[in-house]
């Protein structure tokens, strides 16, 4: 894992020079791209994190790097299920470098989190791979535990969470249906929906669609997938790959990267919301399609709930997946159990 963060390190930072010498615009969001001085502060900071990774588990100084660069490299993955929605549905691509970028992101937010783990375990004297202690060797066969359900107060949780996707999706699909709501009417939705949108955007909204509810539909897939066996072992079906272990940082990963930026978000906007209704901060001058400031906080509030909702959701399933799928060495015994891992 250390090799291939420290190889990731070095394409990323030639990606971002090379981003800055042609001035190129690399998008963060829809209607935001990266500054031109961002670019070789991300290079010198990869090149940072690489060297801190080549200083080993007991330097201070790099530890500190690591676990700085993992949020700034997983804020710059967030889109990445939009984009995934977008190639999904063959529905267009907003943006081949913002592609680009956010997969570099999210890629290296991965392998530096899990190199970052394996010295965490290696310094506590665990395996820096299975994280159990133990005599023999950590580069052996890996023992996999059976495919195992989460316990009923994981699901009671996780699905509890979901439902504060409805207000925001309900709104928004009303939207897309030729529905009026919070004094939005459905034809100012789809006038600022289709304004500057690509192809993706008005495909979808024809359909009835919004792009980002669809997207926050592969969120609750995912979701479900980490709490389901069919999220372990891939259903018989599907050429290939029926019946066999679903490798556990597929799912892992897109939940961790996309549960911690949208569970700060979501946070942060269910906290405006209140203050903004209260007259505690500024309220907000509405812009199209919202006609008067209360819609616009009413649709703050519900993002908060939705965001917050799914993305607690993604980090509760995903920390009971991982206890359930933690393989050991071979030297050691598996688990078993139905539970979630937790002692």
């Amino acid at each position: 894992m250390a090799r291939a963060s420290g190889w990731w390190a070095g394409l990323y930072a030639a990606v971002q020079l090379g981003w800055a010498a042609t001035g190129t615009t690399v998008p963060w969001s829809a209607h935001l791209a990266y500054p031109a001085a961002a670019f070789p502060l991300l290079a010198a900071l990869a090149v940072l994190a690489a060297a801190a990774i080549r200083a080993g588990s007991g330097s201070r100084w790099g530890r500190v790097v690591l676990w700085t660069a993992i949020p700034v490299y997983a804020a710059g993955g967030v889109g990445l299920p939009v984009h995934f929605v977008q190639l999904a549905t063959l529905s267009g691509l907003e943006s081949a470098t913002g592609l680009t970028q956010v997969v570099l992101d999210a890629a290296g937010a991965a392998l530096l989190a899990l190199t970052a783990l394996a010295r965490h375990r290696h310094r506590t004297g665990r395996c820096p791979r299975c994280g159990h202690r133990h005599t023999g060797p950590a580069d052996g066969p890996l023992r996999h535990p059976a495919p195992t359900p989460p316990t009923r107060r994981t699901r009671t949780t996780a699905y509890l969470l979901l439902l504060g996707l409805l207000p925001w999706a309900g709104v928004k699909t009303l939207w897309t249906l030729g529905g009026n709501a919070l004094g939005v009417t459905a034809a100012a939705w789809a006038a600022t929906a289709s304004d500057g949108a690509s192809g993706a955007g008005r495909t979808l909204a024809r359909l009835g669609i919004d792009l980002t509810v669809l997207a926050a539909a592969v969120g609750v897939l995912l979701l479900l997938g980490l709490l389901h066996r069919w999220g372990q072992t891939f259903p018989r079906p599907i050429p290939l790959l029926g019946g066999r272990r679903v490798p556990r940082l597929l799912p892992l990963v897109p939940a961790w990267l996309t549960g911690v930026p949208l569970t700060l978000y979501g946070l942060a906007l269910t906290a405006t919301a209140p203050l903004l209704a209260l007259g505690a901060l500024p309220r907000p001058t509405p812009a199209p399609p919202f006609v008067d400031a209360a819609g616009l906080i009413w649709m703050i509030a519900f993002g908060g709930f939705a965001f917050t909702g799914l993305g607690l959701g993604l980090l509760v399933a995903a920390r009971s997946y991982a206890a359930r799928t933690r393989p050991v060495c071979a030297g050691r015994p598996a688990a078993t159990g139905g539970g979630d891992g937790r002692g």
